[in-house]
């Protein structure tokens, strides 16, 4: 019993809290609603413009293909799908965009985890809008005698918003700290004794942002449920099932330096030893012998902290899906068949708008500049 669930802590993923899903589903709708935005404002531009392909609406004018230098439809060239076939996920309307972010809100509220996650969003959302509030004085009837004095009420409220709080910044810190404390494990593991398995057990936990070195140039259908014998084993996670999937796109993603391991993980570790302090000063000291800068400190120094750390997860897990790509639902599929038909394009990457433009001109200008001093060397 005890190897089976130390087995499975070594393998599980922690708890996703409720800032990574509730982040997930936002993103969606905010996403969606900034590709509308971007093209209706490509329509207005294209209003003047021909259309290319005949039945694509005013609405989606975004059809009208420009061409380069060598008469190549720019547009097309950025919407077509890759040799495999696949397209990013289309933009929605404001409207569908709502609509799918209200949808994806729901079934993550209905799961147990999901209704967890909320009611403690929503406790951390509004026990900080009320300290917020205190501290700018927003009720001059709770300062008696004065705003300052330590038996006001506003102190008295300030002290019980910080104690609930700091309760509720306990259940990540604390709750978590399993996970991170494994992966410190094999941190340590793998910079102090070069144990190469520990890293791969690393990229296998965190098989959504990390690739290892090598991995790139792996076959692009190899994946879990794929994996040739000759293929070199320092380029998969352990266990092998862990190992990310075969890139949808046909391309994969390059090797994640291996110190963004180390940052985000010490990051994680770093916010639980100063909750650690923030829970020493607060349940250790009283109201008036604790010095208030260690408070402001500590809570600063965690949110920070773990603020960083998560940020650093966030942009190379984009990264990741910029180039090896992202699920289609169904109606993603349905969308795109129904557009291509009526002749409307959608731009083939992660945010689906038009890539920006290389400065052909510049690298042409600074050519002749090479030439010439080239010529003064000799």
């Amino acid at each position: 019993m005890v190897r089976r669930i130390s087995r499975e802590l070594i393998e599980s993923n922690p708890p996703e809290g409720f800032m990574a899903a509730t982040g997930e589903i936002a993103s969606t709708a905010v996403a969606h609603l900034h590709h509308d935005r971007e093209r209706r404002s490509e329509s207005h531009k294209s209003a003047d413009r021909p259309i290319s392909t005949p039945g694509a609406s005013s609405d989606d004018a975004t059809v009208a293909a420009p061409v380069d230098s060598n008469n190549e439809p720019v547009l097309v060239k950025h919407t077509e799908p890759f040799e495999n076939g696949y397209h990013f996920p289309p933009k929605y309307s404001a409207k569908e965009s709502t609509k799918h972010g209200l949808l994806a809100f729901w079934k993550f509220f209905i799961t147990p985890m999901g209704f967890f996650w909320t009611i403690y969003g929503l406790n951390i959302v509004a026990w900080g809008g009320m300290l917020f509030l205190l501290l700018l004085n927003a009720g001059p009837a709770m300062c008696a005698p004065t705003c300052d004095d330590i038996d006001s009420p506003r102190r008295v409220w300030i002290e019980w918003d910080s104690q609930i709080l700091t309760a509720l910044f306990c259940v990540t810190a604390f709750g978590l700290a399993p996970w991170r404390f494994r992966d410190l494990y094999y941190n340590l593991r793998y910079r102090c004794m070069g144990d190469q398995a520990a890293l791969r057990r690393l990229a296998g936990i965190h098989r959504s942002w990390f690739r290892l070195k090598g991995s790139q140039d792996l076959p692009v259908d190899v994946g879990p449920d794929n994996i040739p014998e000759h293929v070199p084993r320092e380029c998969l996670a352990v266990p092998e099932n862990k190992t990310p999937d075969a890139p949808r796109t046909g391309m994969r993603a390059p090797a994640t330096a291996v110190w963004k391991m180390d940052f985000v993980i010490w990051c994680m570790v770093l916010n639980t030893f100063a909750q650690c302090g923030l829970c020493g000063i607060m349940w250790g000291q009283n109201r008036y012998d604790r010095a208030s800068w260690t408070t402001g400190f500590l809570v600063a120094i965690a949110c920070i902290i773990a603020m960083v750390g998560g940020l650093v997860m966030f942009l190379e897990g984009k990264k990741v899906k910029s180039i090896e790509g992202v699920p289609c639902t169904e109606r993603d599929l349905e969308k795109l068949a129904q557009d291509k038909e009526q002749g409307i394009l959608h731009y083939n990457n992660l945010k689906a708008k038009k890539p920006k433009k290389t400065k052909v001109k510049d690298v042409e200008a600074d050519a002749p500049k090479e030439k010439s001093s080239a010529r003064v060397q000799q």
